[in-house]
């Protein structure tokens, strides 16, 4: 699944069809005059992670007034950071080529920090065209925190949102520990457990719990030791007979390894647990090759994952009303998907830049900024979602014993192993692969893709312990 890694370039997003935007702050504060008016707005957004902090400083640069709230405080003065309540902050990440042209686009000096600090670029041979960067997340969040805070008139706060105040159904700022932070549009960028806007109803949308559970855990290599096996520049996956491994090469050196599972698998939540996790990585011949006591050491313990979503959500209720006038959410808060395409940060800065523009594009007229994204979202975010469903659902169903389904369409991930097969496929995959075109794409393979399957041909499983075995193996460690 991880042949997305390949070197495919840096290409224009094409799902952002308005104009360019300017930059730099526009003078003293004028609030909007009307509809298409490109005054300046006063925006107060909840969250600075990725989305957050990305969004308020090119929202600044735009011309806006804006004010980020988070209860994390950013790094301690002793360097370290264990940003609380984020569990994804600490597991194992990819980034894709498009986040460094979201970055570059919108916020250069963050990408150049990002890179003085470690991160690694992988560009196609012979080009600049970035395919992906290795990096942990906490690197990439301290060079965007670093610069986001350094920008001139954004404000950086700390503290808890208690709510959104609104007025007659209008979001006029947010409540942050009792203190009223006013705004004229309301971001919420909180991420996918966001409690704040739970009081305002149901918002349409589908998905949910994905079936898949995982551990990972971080390790460095030993001086002078070469990476193990890789399928692309970034990253290295084995799929086995009831479960899956991914290999994540981040900054000099440091790597994650994970181990994804049935989330009702109880034999192989034992992998929660150090001695289980080592035993495992002996056995599987790729992450033995990894994890190799020669070759590298463990930086801690295992980390044990959350619930894996795959879940869409709208900005208007199950009733199509909206929640609230001059309110949007963004990011996670409204598409989350499974990490194992390494899609989330690409897709959270896929749609920051759609809400520039669409924030450029309409002006004073915020609601429209709201319903315009709003459609976005549905036509190209939902699309991602639904794709990671469909493609979930169908593994679990495999690492159930089910054989290929050839009455429904194929899920992605089974035509992207026909291309094994068809070079006519594998001719064909390149934008899908690299987020440059949605998953609709794919529909013209689905036929080649059929006749693959139905000479009987399957993709092999990596070579390793089925899930049978390594659940024996994990028992007989702990």
């Amino acid at each position: 699944m991880q042949r997305w890694l390949r070197p495919t370039g840096l290409k224009p997003n094409r799902y952002l069809t308005q104009g360019r935007r300017h930059n730099g702050p526009t003078g003293p504060w004028t609030p909007c005059a009307g509809t298409g008016d490109r005054g300046r707005v006063r925006v107060a957004i909840i969250g600075a992670g990725p989305t957050g902090l990305f969004l308020g400083a090119a929202l600044q640069r735009h011309g806006h007034s804006v004010t980020v709230v988070d209860r994390d405080g950013g790094p301690e003065p002793d360097g370290s950071w264990p940003r609380k309540g984020v569990m994804q902050f600490h597991h194992a990440h990819a980034f894709r080529g498009p986040v460094a042209g979201a970055l570059r686009r919108e916020l250069p000096e963050a990408y150049t920090r990002w890179l003085e600090l470690g991160a690694e670029p992988v560009t196609e041979p012979g080009t600049d065209d970035v395919a992906g960067i290795r990096s942990q997340r906490s690197t990439f969040e301290r060079a965007l925190r670093e610069v986001v805070g350094a920008e001139p008139g954004l404000t950086l706060r700390t503290g808890h949102v208690r709510g959104v105040r609104r007025v007659d159904g209008v979001a006029i700022g947010l409540d942050v520990d009792g203190t009223a932070v006013p705004a004229e549009l309301v971001l919420d960028a909180s991420g996918r457990s966001s409690r704040v806007l739970r009081d305002l109803g149901e918002r349409v949308g589908f998905g949910g719990d994905c079936g898949l559970a995982y551990v990972d855990r971080l390790y460095r290599l030993r001086p002078g030791a070469e990476p193990g096996p890789m399928a692309g520049p970034v990253a290295w996956q084995g799929d086995y007979e009831g479960y899956m491994v991914l290999v994540f090469l981040h900054e000099q050196g440091v790597f994650s390894t994970v181990i994804m599972r049935h989330g009702h698998d109880a034999e192989l939540k034992l992998l929660r647990r150090d001695a289980a996790y080592d035993a495992a990585c002996a056995a599987v011949p790729g992450l033995a090759a990894w994890t190799d006591p020669e070759r590298a050491e463990p930086l801690g313990s295992v980390f044990p994952g959350g619930s894996l979503l795959n879940h869409y959500r709208g900005q208007r209720r199950t009733d199509g009303r909206p929640l609230l006038s001059r309110l949007v959410s963004v990011g996670d808060a409204v598409g989350t998907t499974t990490p194992n395409f390494g899609r989330g940060i690409t897709l959270a800065l896929m749609q920051a830049e759609r809400l520039l523009a669409d924030v450029d594009g309409h002006g004073a007229d915020l609601d429209a900024v709201r319903d315009s994204f709003d459609a976005w979202c549905a036509d190209v975010v939902a699309a991602w979602v639904r794709d990671h469903v469909d493609m979930d659902t169908a593994r679990v169903a495999r690492w159930s014993g089910t054989d290929v389904d050839l009455s429904e369409p194929l899920p992605s991930d089974l035509i992207l192993s026909a291309a094994q097969r068809d070079p006519d496929i594998a001719g064909a995959i390149g934008p899908y692969l690299s987020m440059t075109a949605g998953p609709a794409s794919l529909d013209p393979l689905q036929e080649p893709g059929r006749r693959v399957y139905e000479t009987g041909w399957r993709p092999a499983h990596t070579e390793g312990p089925t899930r049978d075995e390594l659940a024996r193996i994990v028992s007989s460690a702990v």
